[in-house]
């Protein structure tokens, strides 16, 4: 199934106008995963099994330097937070030159070609979504940039994150509350996709420039940035990366592959880490544009229950809650808000809306609890 939801606005990237430059050498990494995950599946085969990813894997399919732009988003008390994306050309430049040259339809195999998202081939994460952003607004005025991330020990799940601007709000706000803060919490930070190459491409990218960004003071770090808007993916820079997770107790996990019972057994296996956290840990759980068709918002649904059901069982004296943004109908596809509320609060869920847009295309947020 292969469509374009044509809204306009929704689509909050570049229209895909812009030029692309040469290939960069051909010491650019060669990505592990392409190769050995199996980055998209065959149309009418089944779906991507759930596959963990650990931190060292996606670093290791990082090219030598990533372009990226910023994105303004102004909060509801008047601040403008600036979120950066890697550009869509740079993803290209890199596939292109991971492929070889041999492979002409690379691009649209990405999920980089005209169609929004191409069921069970590509579930649009090198977009950014207007709902997304919402979510980020929310975030803020929920007032977790001023210091519970730091103060108490966290899990972040951000289910179909893409490019991540939720994720990346919370991670800066993290680094920003940690450093400040004597005694530091744990904070496991889960992103998951459905595509693996969009979690090496976009997403980790976007967490190292948010990283970066906030780190400018530091000479290596500073050096690293290139004068026409590029970060060099530098050993030194990748360390300091590294070094700041572990000094600020912060785990970083991947998932991909489609939403299941065995999704939900992946999440909380050893590797990913939840199970070492005390029973009082707060627990969020993260979507936006999830559950634009009822096969996409049945298996969100019953895989955001899962994890709701797990959080209460092993941690009761912690409190989990989701929160999940989307249109109020996918025209043309099937999903809609409205359905997910409805089997939401069928599956014994406390419900609430916590934002909404009428201009434009209607869009909402909702909070989701276990009473």
């Amino acid at each position: 199934m292969t469509f374009s939801f044509s809204f306009t606005g929704d689509d909050i990237e570049d229209d895909g106008t812009t030029q692309m430059p040469a290939a960069p050498p051909a010491s650019t990494t060669k990505s592990t995963l392409t190769s050995t995950a199996g980055a998209f599946p065959v149309q009418g085969k089944p779906l991507l099994p759930p596959t963990y990813h650990s931190l060292d894997d996606i670093l290791s399919c990082q090219p030598s330097k990533i372009a990226f732009s910023l994105l303004d988003v102004t909060l509801p008390d008047g601040r403008t937070l600036q979120l950066p994306r890697r550009e869509l050309w740079d993803v290209r430049v890199q596939l292109m030159a991971e492929e070889d040259g041999d492979n002409p339809n690379a691009e649209a195999e990405a999920g980089l070609g005209q169609h929004d998202v191409k069921t069970g081939i590509y579930e649009g994460g090198f977009k950014s979504w207007e709902s997304s952003v919402d979510l980020v607004k929310v975030l803020a005025s929920g007032g977790l940039e001023e210091g519970l991330l730091a103060r108490e020990p966290c899990i972040l799940i951000e289910l179909g994150c893409g490019t991540a601007l939720p994720s990346l709000a919370l991670f800066q706000w993290a680094l920003a509350g940690k450093a400040k803060s004597e005694q530091q919490q744990p904070l496991v930070l889960t992103l998951a996709d459905y595509n693996p190459t969009v979690l090496y491409l976009v997403t980790l990218p976007n967490m190292l420039l948010s990283w970066a960004l906030q780190r400018k003071e530091d000479p290596v770090i500073r050096k690293a940035f290139t004068p026409d808007g590029e970060l060099e993916l530098i050993p030194e820079v990748i360390e300091a990366f590294k070094q700041t997770l572990i000094n600020n107790r912060i785990t970083l996990s991947f998932l991909s592959g489609g939403w299941s019972p065995e999704f939900v057994d992946l999440l909380y296996s050893p590797a990913v880490g939840f199970s070492q956290l005390p029973d009082s840990t707060k627990t969020l759980v993260l979507g936006s544009e999830t559950i634009y068709s009822p096969f996409a918002l049945e298996n969100f649904s019953t895989t955001l229950l899962s994890i709701l059901e797990n959080e209460r069982r092993d941690r009761p004296n912690g409190k989990a809650k989701a929160l999940v943004a989307a249109k109020r109908l996918y025209f043309g596809v099937g999903g809609s808000l409205d359905d997910f509320i409805e089997k939401m609060r069928g599956f014994g869920t406390s419900v609430s809306t916590v934002f909404e847009e009428t201009q434009g295309v209607s869009r909402g947020v909702v909070e989701c609890l276990l009473p």
